[in-house]
């Protein structure tokens, strides 16, 4: 046996593979191989190599296209349940996945707009104010978001705060953003989803956004009152059923705001699953730090942090939205 050099390395005459040379050039010389190998697999090297993945698209992957675009309300009027953060992240993640997506934010508060780099402040932007108005047409109102070169968004701006007022003397205030919505304009854009964000209340702009789609997705976090309000937010969409929207329905319910770490998450998590059924998506979204910050930079959390457990929860549930069939609570009408 050859004698073990004072510098640490292979003995003389030994065999030295190509990994132990790798090992060896990337680590420090007083680190062993298994240590080195948990190194390559912390939670900080695992989230690099999902991120990588992401932005190539590696993960990502192709969701087959709808035979018709489907146009879904982001709806709850329970403030703080993760409404915007669900319509831009799961647009992200539709249109990361290959499809062409359009959000439309009906909330005066612009944050939709913001999470997707548009800057819904600038005085002379188009903005969905004018829309509903019939002031200019879709083609005019949507805007290119720089996260994602099949991502659009209508922006809104605080004129929409009054917009309520302005729509109660119009006619047909119910249907103006059902008409505005050209399906020649989505045909032309390649848009396969218009995803409308609605503000956190029951007033006429989310009746809009119900009589305009024609599927609703809950939003409901996984915490005390989770879900208090919403039985007057499906009594508001039997409503619109009824009178305005036959096709309306309710086909998605997600579970945001998870924290694994307490009983209550999953019992809130269990009572949701057992009143709505499958219509719940399998993928919960954890609370995450990072998937708040995202829209401080005007990004969602797919381009600001894609590897972090926010990013894959929100590709997860775009995937899994995007694989269920979009007639299946139409065919028995119910909501």
């Amino acid at each position: 046996m050859g004698q073990v050099p004072p510098d640490g390395g292979a003995p003389s005459g030994a065999v030295v593979s190509d990994a132990d040379r790798n090992v060896s050039r990337e680590t420090p010389r007083n680190v062993s191989r298994e240590t080195t190998e948990k190194y390559h697999d912390t939670p900080i090297a695992a989230a690099a190599e999902r991120a990588s993945q992401v932005l190539t698209k590696g993960m990502a992957g192709r969701l087959p296209r709808p035979v018709e675009p489907r146009i879904i309300t982001v709806a709850n009027q329970k403030g703080g349940v993760g409404k915007t953060t669900t319509s831009v992240n799961i647009a992200a993640a539709l249109a990361l996945h290959g499809l062409g997506v359009l959000v439309i934010d009906l909330d005066p508060q612009g944050n939709a707009s913001t999470a997707l780099g548009i800057d819904h402040r600038d005085p002379d932007i188009s903005s969905v104010y004018e829309l509903l108005l019939g002031e200019i047409t879709l083609a005019e109102a949507m805007q290119a978001s720089p996260a994602h070169e099949r991502l659009f968004c209508v922006p809104a701006t605080l004129d929409l705060a009054g917009a309520e007022i302005e729509l109660v003397s119009m006619v047909a205030r119910e249907t103006r953003l059902r008409n505005a919505i050209d399906l020649e304009t989505i045909r032309a854009h390649d848009i396969d989803y218009v995803i409308i964000d609605c503000p956190p209340s029951l007033g006429l702009l989310t009746v809009n956004a119900m009589v305009a789609a024609r599927e609703v997705l809950i939003p409901i976090q996984c915490e005390y009152y989770a879900l208090e309000g919403v039985g007057q937010l499906l009594s508001n969409i039997e409503l619109v059923q009824a009178h305005l929207n036959k096709d309306l329905w309710v086909s998605t319910v997600l579970l945001t705001m998870y924290d694994g770490r307490t009983k209550l998450a999953d019992q809130v998590a269990d009572e949701v699953r057992r009143h709505f059924g499958d219509k719940v998506l399998t993928t919960v979204i954890p609370r995450s730090v990072k998937v708040s910050e995202a829209p401080g930079f005007g990004m969602t959390i797919i381009e600001y942090d894609p590897g972090s457990r926010g990013a894959m929860s929100y590709l997860d549930a775009g995937r899994e939205l995007g694989m269920r069939a979009s007639s299946t609570g139409q065919e028995d009408g119910t909501a």
